[in-house]
C-alpha cells in the first residue's frame, strides 16, 4: 500500500470497552499513516497499544507521532506503547500547541508522574525526539511527506495536519468546534482538494446548541465544508462515547443519505489512497 490509513481509535472523550460499543469501536482517537515506507501516527489515545503491538510485530522501528492536542482521551495510550521502551526504535513527537506551556514532553511526562502513573517517562528506551512548532506551519519530513497545519477552535487549542504524498492528501481534523453558519476559514483552507477529511463529528446537529463551548463538531458540518472544497471522501471520526452501536448505525445512514462520499470510521478499518 503505497498511501493508505489504518484507524486504531476512532471514539472521542473517553474509551467505551462495552458490548454496545462493538461495531465502531471504543478506543480513543488513534490514526496510523502509511507512506512507502514511512509511518505517520496521528494522535496517541487508547488505540495507539494495539497499533503499537503490530508495529513491533512488523518490525517497523521509525515513525512521526503527530498530536492534535494533549487532553486525555489522545494521550492516555502514550504510556502503554510498547515500541516506546524498545532502545531499538526512534520517535518523533511533534505538537503545536504546546511552544509556549512548557513544549510537549513536559506534557507527556507530566501523565506518566506519581501519583497518577508509576512509570515515568524517563523509563522508556527508544530515542524519542520532541519537537514543538506553531500551529499554521507547514513543512517537510523524511520520505517526501509534506505537512500543512492549522489553527483549530478547541479549549486549549488544538491542530489540524494536512499530509501530501504523491499527489494525494489526507486532511485530520479534530477536536474543533464550529461557529453556526459561520465556516471556519483555517479549515476551508486547509482541507481544500483533499482526498479524504477525517473531521470530528462528535455531534449532531440536533445535539450540539446544548454543547457549545465543549470544542467539538458535528458530521452535517463536516458534510457542508467538503461539500464547498472539493473533497473527495469525509470521514466521520471522534465518535461520542454515548453514541452506542445502534445510534451510530442511523448516524451512518443519514451521512450517507445527505452526501455518498461519507464513510463512518470504524475501529479497524483501512482507506487505500493508492
Amino acid at each position: 500500500m503505497a498511501f493508505g490509513i489504518h484507524f486504531w481509535g476512532v471514539r472521542g472523550s473517553i474509551a467505551c470497552p462495552s458490548p454496545r460499543h462493538m461495531a465502531y469501536g471504543g478506543n480513543t482517537s488513534c490514526v496510523e499513516i502509511m507512506a512507502g515506507e514511512k509511518r505517520v501516527i496521528l494522535d496517541a489515545g487508547t488505540g495507539i497499544r494495539d497499533l503499537g503491538k503490530t508495529l513491533l510485530k512488523n518490525d517497523m522501528r521509525r515513525a512521526h507521532l503527530f498530536l492534535s492536542h494533549t487532553h486525555w482521551d489522545h494521550i492516555s495510550g502514550f504510556p502503554f506503547f510498547a515500541p516506546a521502551f524498545d532502545s531499538s526504535h526512534a520517535f518523533t513527537i511533534m505538537s503545536g500547541h504546546l511552544h509556549d506551556k512548557g513544549g510537549v514532553r513536559a506534557t507527556l511526562a507530566g501523565q506518566m508522574m506519581q501519583p497518577m502513573f508509576p512509570v515515568p517517562i524517563d523509563i522508556m528506551q527508544s530515542q524519542l525526539i520532541f519537537e514543538d512548532f506553531r500551529a499554521g506551519d507547514s513543512f517537510h519530513i523524511d520520505g517526501g511527506i509534506a505537512v500543512r497545519t492549522a489553527v483549530l477552535n478547541h479549549p486549549s487549542e488544538a491542530t489540524a495536519y494536512r499530509l501530501e504524498y504523491k499527489g494525494k492528501a489526507v486532511c485530520y481534523v479534530t477536536d474543533t468546534e464550529h461557529l453556526v453558519g459561520r465556516p471556519d476559514e483555517n479549515v476551508l483552507g486547509l482541507i481544500e482538494g483533499a482526498d479524504i477529511v477525517i473531521y470530528d463529528s462528535t455531534y449532531t446537529d440536533e445535539e450540539f446548541p446544548e454543547k457549545v463551548g465543549w470544542g467539538h463538531s458535528t458530521w452535517q458540518e463536516g458534510v457542508r465544508l467538503c461539500r464547498g472544497t472539493n473533497v473527495k471522501k469525509l470521514v466521520i471520526f471522534h465518535h461520542d462515547p454515548d453514541h452506542e452501536d445502534e445510534q451510530m448505525g442511523l448516524i451512518e445512514k443519514e451521512s450517507r443519505a445527505a452526501w455518498d462520499r461519507t464513510v463512518v470510521a470504524r475501529e479497524g478499518m483501512f482507506l487505500d489512497l493508492g
